[in-house]
């Protein structure tokens, strides 16, 4: 009785630091292993469609073939589910003209056909994981996380007459107000496993203090204690927020001065290390049980970024309109294999986190896609997307399958809200449960 005592004293007084994975032999401790068997949610976003003949799978059922942009996945192909026919009413213009990527961007989470208007007078809904959050988000420390690699914006015109708060925002908190994602890794980081006091934190900063330091000592001294099993996968857990922590630092250590602007602190240098750290960040997330929803969009609808990295200098928001060129819809698919890959990295990191008998993927619904499904005929049926993880919440794994023809997508969210534990009537333009999932 005296060791238990002291292994939860020290846990405890090391909760109070840093936010604590599920150890093997506390699954009654008051740390994440108290999350044991929640489910998780996560909603990732990629702009401007794919190119379909790369991308979706020429089979239906167990059997298929991953095309070549989704390649990435085949050491997941097990862990995911690719599901076709899913429409996206809601970003069609339905009398409002053109607008395309503020609707899909707007409506992807919400359902809701946003109010055209470049002014305050914003309308479209509430997002699903807003509905999740609302329901669940109080088991946690924050309620849910958004993330993004974009500034936020909720003023300005963007496309065609709609407001930017459209086209960057994916999480919406009520109808007319949008919940901005973070860019910012280092406020991401310390939002997680900060003192919650802005100032003491900067001064750690200030002063090369990493967030271990101030656990490390206690860490050494009380470890001993602890069990094998138990030392040793906090030694692993510590050893990843330090190495998050090291990779943030980098990026502030090389931040850039322009003459007219300066670079936000913690903002990697290239855009796969900066969405890397972003997905480490939600694994520790869920690891710690510090949130079970989140979102992140890679990057807004219409985004025109280029990617030299792979070879493509063109922006993508004029790729998506090929025309049917070839060597444009390769570069496409070149950036679509980009997005698969990061897609991949978080699905493994997910999957390499051990909790009970199986792996934080187990227990983690991610859903990824795209609000338009060919870039250069801006439609919103049959769109690209995917649904991974969850075998632990009864999803069904390792297959491709079609939704009966203009089955919403907001079907597919009332389901996963069933299995997140929250209830919905409806979410935007949705008919129904999608079941079969």
């Amino acid at each position: 009785m005296r060791t238990q005592f002291n292994r939860r004293h020290f846990l405890k007084g090391l909760a109070a630091s840093v936010a604590l994975p599920a150890l093997p032999s506390f699954a009654q401790g008051k740390s994440a292993a108290s999350s044991k068997g929640a489910a998780r949610l996560v909603y990732l976003y990629v702009p401007n469609g794919v190119n379909l003949q790369q991308w979706r799978p020429e089979v239906t059922g167990a059997d298929f073939a991953l095309p070549s942009s989704l390649q990435p996945l085949a050491a997941l192909k097990g862990d995911i589910q690719l599901i076709g026919g899913l429409d996206l009413d809601t970003a069609r213009a339905n009398g409002d003209g053109a607008g395309d990527h503020a609707r899909a961007n707007a409506s992807f989470l919400t359902g809701c056909q946003a109010k055209k208007t470049s002014s305050l007078d914003l309308r479209v809904g509430t997002s699903v994981d807003q509905i999740a959050a609302d329901q669940v988000g109080h088991l946690t420390r924050l309620s849910s996380l958004q993330l993004s690699t974009t500034p936020p914006r909720k003023t300005g015109s963007c496309d065609s007459g709609y407001s930017c708060a459209y086209q960057h925002n994916l999480s919406w908190n009520t109808p007319e107000t949008p919940v901005p994602a973070e860019r910012n890794p280092r406020r991401v980081f310390e939002s997680l496993f900060g003192s919650g006091n802005p100032k003491q934190d900067a001064l750690r900063r200030a002063r090369h203090k990493s967030i271990l330091d101030f656990v490390r000592e206690d860490s050494k001294r009380s470890q001993a204690r602890l069990g094998h099993q138990d030392s040793a996968v906090l030694d692993e857990y510590l050893e990843s927020i330090r190495g998050v922590e090291q990779r943030i630092e980098q990026a502030e250590k090389f931040a850039t001065e322009y003459p007219d602007a300066k670079v936000p602190e913690g903002i990697p240098a290239t855009y796969q290390e900066h969405i890397r750290l972003m997905a480490d960040l939600m694994v520790l997330a869920f690891r710690t049980d510090t949130t079970r929803i989140a979102s992140f969009g890679f990057a807004f609808d219409g985004s025109n970024r280029a990617f030299p990295e792979i070879g493509v200098k063109t922006g993508h928001h004029g790729l998506s309109h090929h025309r049917g060129d070839e060597k444009m819809l390769q570069d496409i698919a070149k950036i679509d294999h980009f997005y698969i890959t990061q897609l991949a990295y978080f699905l493994q990191g997910l999957k390499e986190a051990k909790e009970g008998e199986g792996s934080l993927l187990d227990q983690s619904m991610v859903l990824y896609g795209s609000g338009i499904g060919d870039g250069n005929r801006h439609n919103h049926d049959n769109l690209p997307i995917i649904l991974a993880g969850g075998k632990g919440l009864g999803l069904q794994t390792g297959r491709h399958w079609r939704a009966s023809k203009g089955t919403p997508l907001t079907n597919l969210h009332l389901a996963l809200l069933e299995k997140v534990g929250a209830e919905a009537r409806r979410v935007g333009d949705s008919t129904g449960v999608l079941r079969g999932i």
